[in-house]
């Protein structure tokens, strides 16, 4: 049985003060995605087989490239790999930056490690070329993390030059949109009547439970608008909810997060919260667990999620049942919070 971590986070389920920055992103300002096809060569025969036509055709078409015309079918290396290198352009990049890529293996090669990316341009999806990849591949990594020096794929820290701007006229704006990151009707009116009460009744209309159009003081450049609009407060409420990490069975949850009175029955395992004050057994505390017939019983009024996964850890249960299980409980209408599986 894999071994469960219980980790247990406070999410702020009362009142507090957030900044308008945290909930809020401006309409336009975003990371552009960057995707290109390249060779990485100076592989210890971990490279690409013979058989796949696309390597082979890359590699005649990088030769001619330099004036040496190779057939195709005459290329018989295993030193090679094709690779699919993707990369995000953050917004307001300057030529010259220099950004982060992934590479990864597109054919049968063994591993990429240790060999060396040759230059690759990087398009968006206008078909224009954004920045220029290229670079030695120290480290990669497979979903088998104690095998990292094996991997098809790697990233390249600082990977690619940044040879094309997107270009965007913030400062000449008089107006300009918010987008909360999530719809909430009560969040976007907080905003707005916030902003009229700093900087007039005209300066912000709420247009949906997610969007808000501000328009910027004549006395204020949008910049400077922006940036006091950013760290205003609002009152906020957090949302209540519960991750689990589908690999390692990893729950992250409110400690103030109930379970309601229900019963559930997963494979073997049972899991009883009783609406009585009393357990089938006498016991010190409100939870007891059964090892012998698998079975969990705790007292309603005091089970929190942080419980049920402590007594899961206890048995000894695999990832994929805790998410099953706290699915089930979520369905049954027992658990007043947004569950996420990552």
């Amino acid at each position: 049985m894999s071994k469960i971590f219980l980790i247990i986070l406070l999410f702020i389920s009362c009142l507090n003060a957030t900044k308008i920055k945290d909930v809020a992103n401006v309409v336009g300002v975003r990371e552009n995605q960057l995707i290109g096809y390249g060779l990485v060569v100076g592989l210890n025969g971990t490279g690409d087989g013979s058989s796949l036509q696309f390597t082979r055709q890359a590699i005649s078409s990088m030769l001619q490239s330099v004036n040496v015309k190779v057939d195709p079918r005459n290329i018989k290396s295993k030193n090679v790999a094709a690779v699919m290198v993707t990369a995000k352009l953050p917004a307001f990049s300057r030529h010259g930056d220099q950004i982060d890529i992934s590479v990864s293996s597109m054919g049968d090669a063994k591993s990429i490690i240790g060999g060396t990316l040759l230059l690759t341009p990087l398009r968006a999806v206008d078909g224009n070329i954004y920045a220029l990849a290229q670079g030695s591949i120290e480290k990669g990594y497979t979903s088998d993390k104690r095998n990292i020096r094996k991997g098809t794929k790697a990233r390249i820290f600082k990977g690619a030059i940044v040879e094309k701007e997107v270009n965007f006229d913030l400062y000449h704006k008089n107006s300009i949109k918010l987008s909360l990151k999530k719809a909430d009707f009560d969040t976007v009116v907080k905003i707005e009547k916030k902003l009229n009460a700093r900087f007039g009744s005209h300066c912000a209309v709420a247009l949906d439970p997610r969007t808000i159009e501000l328009y910027k003081p004549s006395s204020q450049s949008m910049v400077e608008f922006l940036a006091s609009v950013d760290n205003i407060e609002i009152p906020f409420q957090g949302a209540r909810k519960i991750v689990i990490d589908e690999k390692t069975g990893t729950v992250v949850a409110g400690v103030d997060i109930l379970v309601e009175p229900v019963v559930v029955t997963h494979g073997d395992l049972t899991i009883k919260i009783s609406s009585t004050d009393k357990l089938p057994v006498q016991t010190k505390g409100d939870v007891y667990i059964d090892p012998n017939n698998n079975v969990i019983n705790m007292k309603y009024g005091k089970v929190t999620v942080a419980n049920i996964a402590r007594a899961l850890q206890k048995l000894g249960s695999k990832a994929e049942d805790i998410i099953d299980i706290f699915q089930t409980i979520k369905q049954a209408g027992a658990i007043n919070a947004q569950l996420e599986v990552i």
